[in-house]
């Protein structure tokens, strides 16, 4: 078993992050080197680029598309993406992503090596960094790394990966006679564009949410709401009915924040929905021996009020 197979069963907050560079030139043209990661759970390998074919009223950052064994896929141009200026520079190495049910290559200048880490010591980026597609740092001794947020660069570019909000039509046909005022659920992603369209469908659909940008404030609010019910005697599920996660998280990831509720017997009872892009069949059967009730697949979107109503109005 890998040991990236391993943190993805278990709590022990850690992730493992493959770092590349994708550098860019100052006016001179001297080469400034910049450090990024992706989870190594994203990555099913890297290669050099091959032959590659341009593809027709391509969005930008799209390159083309490469051949890869029996597959096509799309090639993603990174410093186009995040708006660098690379000069001369060539991007030679192809980091093949696989998350979401899709496959996607990301063009880069060079991959050095795999670190383990913990989620403790990726902090949730400065506002002064591109924090719409950055999910977290990593502070190395001579050098941040910043975690890419390619759920959000991919859905932008491959419409097959884009989550999109229920429209008001599909979230009628789904209510039912259902009464969500009452409910309330709080959602946990480091992605602001994942959690805001998470928010927003729930938010459509009638329920009161509450949201954490990562597990860390996510545990927190939790404590409070416990704390609250004991005090006012009440149960803690009419003060919070159900906690959705992710999995990738700064300062503590969704595995071990479904491991902390569990473990507390006044949250035992808790619904708890994982939402991840990486939710394989293999990790949705060890998430939900871990204590999850239920695994959504992004981006599974329109199962998203079923299963919250499934869970919570009971």
């Amino acid at each position: 078993m890998r040991q990236t197979d391993i943190l993805l069963e278990s709590d022990t907050n850690e992730l493992e992050i493959v770092e590349f560079r994708i550098d860019e030139t100052d006016w001179s043209g001297n080469v400034i080197p910049c450090y990024y990661g992706v989870n190594v759970a994203k990555v099913r390998e890297i290669i050099r680029l091959p032959q590659m074919s341009r593809v027709v009223n391509a969005l930008p950052g799209v390159e083309g598309m490469i051949k890869l064994r029996d597959k096509v896929i799309s090639v993603i141009n990174l410093a186009k993406v995040l708006g660098k200026e690379t000069g001369d520079l060539v991007a030679d190495r192809v980091v093949v992503l696989e998350f979401n049910n899709l496959m996607v290559g990301v063009l880069v200048h060079s991959v050095s090596r795999i670190y383990r880490i913990s989620w403790q010591n990726v902090e949730p980026p400065s506002r002064s960094v591109h924090s719409d597609q950055v999910t977290g740092l990593v502070k190395m001794d001579d050098r941040i790394i910043l975690v890419l947020d390619f759920e959000k660069i991919v859905g932008e570019l491959c419409t097959e990966s884009a989550l999109r909000p229920l429209d008001e039509v599909e979230l009628l046909e789904r209510a039912g006679d259902a009464n969500r005022s009452q409910k309330t659920v709080l959602v946990a992603d480091d992605s602001n564009f994942i959690r805001h369209t998470l928010c927003s469908t729930l938010r459509s659909a009638g329920y009161v949410v509450e949201e954490a940008e990562n597990g860390a404030v996510a545990w927190d609010m939790i404590q409070r709401k416990v704390e609250r019910s004991i005090q006012d005697g009440v149960d803690v599920r009419s003060i919070l009915s159900l906690l959705i996660t992710d999995i990738e998280m700064p300062q503590m990831d969704g595995l071990h924040l479904t491991s902390q509720v569990r473990k507390h017997e006044v949250l035992k009872n808790l619904p708890i929905v994982i939402f991840s892009s990486l939710a394989s069949e293999d990790n949705k059967r060890k998430w939900i021996t871990l204590g999850a009730n239920h695994i959504l697949t992004k981006p599974d979107l329109p199962n998203l009020v079923k299963v919250a109503d499934d869970l919570s109005l009971v």
